[in-house]
């Protein structure tokens, strides 16, 4: 097994390197998933597209993250994670040139799935090395850092984006990552751990098969959850079908994949070792899902119930962002402090309360009504994220060589949360509101699907409180070792 260890002759692997060139790389691959957004109109008539083929430019994206994310996390595991971060980031860099020369859509779109595996590569392996590099004491602050940079990348792309777009047009929208990706490569070319030589030990094969059909299975899962926007039909029934079918071969597979010399792409007796990380995992996907209602329904809410601008919407959702960047160290300083179980449970119980006030306040107090709540729900993302990720990183402290493919499911876990909260959430709304979709003109009907969208989005919350209190062991700040609380804590 590879194993990443500092390189003894440079003494440039300091913490705070790490965490310097890691958290530009965290940036660039979030400042990646919203800064086309905000491009989707001048890229629809740029190429004389349908919005509908231009959304392929953000999902592609997405999809290649979906599908790649655990498989680049294993490859790090077996190859070396800082030779393949710096390929990653290579990656994606190149590709954003392609993107920014692209003749047509089709181009673009093939371009921006390159993009994304190179985003894969920076998500999956992140974590994995911060737990590699920082001292067990100071894990929490690093992930808080890590979500900060993660929420100021995905807040600042839209601002970004429309300068960039009114400055030098659509092609500078991925131009800027030209410099920002040779910034990230040489950081972490220069502050990251060396990875260790592997002189006469034997490397086990990559799980191509398993790659494979987990790769079909979630590309089939997010196709489902996204196609038909939010309008259910006989195609996404299929491909949900197909992504069932799917999942049974791939867990067949690994389980027959340490008889053919290969390494499980998911061992999956990691979830019967620690509990914990199939916790983690779960919790990540419903609480994202209630993360991604606040993107999906709130400019809908905003606009057709209270009647705001376009320009007065835009500063009413980037509150959360905002508040989101904010709180990331804080949060990640209160895991260290508190240690894992208090702060998630904590982060839980604010985002419970959040979305049950979304579903009761904004109607009685205007707008203030809907941004207080969502600062709540955003502050507690943040706190539950932090000690989230510490916690799933602190399973792995006996197996340290399964890290990249941890890091990597606990991305697929945020992603599958948003793939489906852009589908199930958008279609609750719809019913809550009588079924009249996205051209709702009544503010009452508006209103009610906020209501009924949130009501779900607090039950999803409390849904994940209760697994935290079932399924968590504590991990011990400064211990690097997870152990049961006592009674009461």
């Amino acid at each position: 097994m590879t194993t990443t260890t500092a390189n003894p002759s440079s003494s440039s692997a300091t913490p705070r390197g790490v965490l310097a060139s890691l958290s530009l790389a965290m940036l660039l691959s979030s400042l990646g998933t919203s800064i086309a957004n905000v491009g989707l109109p001048t890229l629809a008539q740029a190429f004389g597209a349908t919005f509908q083929q231009v959304q392929w430019v953000v999902l592609a994206y997405l999809l290649a993250i979906t599908t790649a994310v655990v498989g680049v996390g294993r490859l790090g595991d077996l190859w070396g994670r800082q030779r393949l971060l710096l390929a990653g980031i290579a990656l994606f860099t190149a590709a954003s040139a392609l993107c920014a020369l692209a003749p047509s859509l089709a181009w673009l779109v093939a371009a921006r799935a390159v993009q994304g595996l190179g985003a894969a590569v920076m998500m999956a392996l992140a974590m994995a090395l911060v737990a590699d590099a920082v001292p067990p004491g100071r894990t929490g602050s690093a992930m808080g850092l890590l979500g900060t940079m993660s929420a100021v990348g995905t807040a600042l792309g839209p601002t970004l984006g429309g300068a960039l777009i009114a400055g030098w047009g659509w092609p500078a929208l991925f131009a800027i990552n030209l410099p920002l990706g040779g910034a990230a490569w040489w950081a972490a070319r220069r502050y990251l751990p060396a990875d260790s030589a592997r002189a006469g030990v034997q490397r086990p094969r990559f799980d191509v098969v398993g790659m494979l059909l987990l790769a079909v299975t979630l590309a089939a899962y997010a196709l489902a959850m996204t196609l038909g926007r939010g309008q259910w039909g006989a195609l996404n029934a299929a491909l949900l079908a197909g992504a069932g079918l799917g999942l049974a071969l791939f867990i067949g597979a690994q389980r027959r994949a340490g008889r053919h010399g290969a390494a499980p792409l998911v061992p999956l007796g990691l979830f019967l070792q620690s509990p914990a990380l199939g916790a983690g995992f779960a919790m990540g996907a419903l609480v994202t899902t209630v993360v991604m209602a606040t993107l999906v329904v709130g400019p809908f809410y905003l606009a057709g119930a209270l009647g705001l601008g376009t320009a007065q919407v835009g500063l009413a959702m980037s509150s959360g962002p905002l508040v989101s960047a904010l709180a990331g160290v804080p949060a990640g300083r209160l895991v260290d402090r508190l240690g894992t179980q208090r702060t998630t449970r904590a982060g839980l119980i604010a985002m419970a309360v959040g979305s049950a006030a979304l579903a009761l306040l904004p109607a009685g107090f205007g707008v203030a009504g809907y941004v207080l709540p969502l600062a709540l729900v955003t502050a507690g993302y943040a706190l539950f994220q932090a000690a989230n990720n510490t916690a799933v990183m602190a399973a792995t402290v006996q197996q340290p060589q399964q890290r990249g493919v941890v890091s990597g499911l606990l991305n697929l876990s945020r992603n599958l949360g948003l793939v489906t909260g852009a589908s199930a959430m958008g279609a609750v709304f719809a019913w809550g509101a009588g079924g009249q979709g996205g051209a709702m003109v009544q503010p009452g009907a508006v209103a009610a699907g906020m209501q009924a969208t949130f009501g779900v989005a607090a039950a999803l919350v409390v849904a994940a409180l209760g697994i935290a209190l079932a399924a968590r062991p504590s991990f011990r700040p400064g211990t690097g070792r997870t152990a049961e609380p006592p009674a009461g804590q």
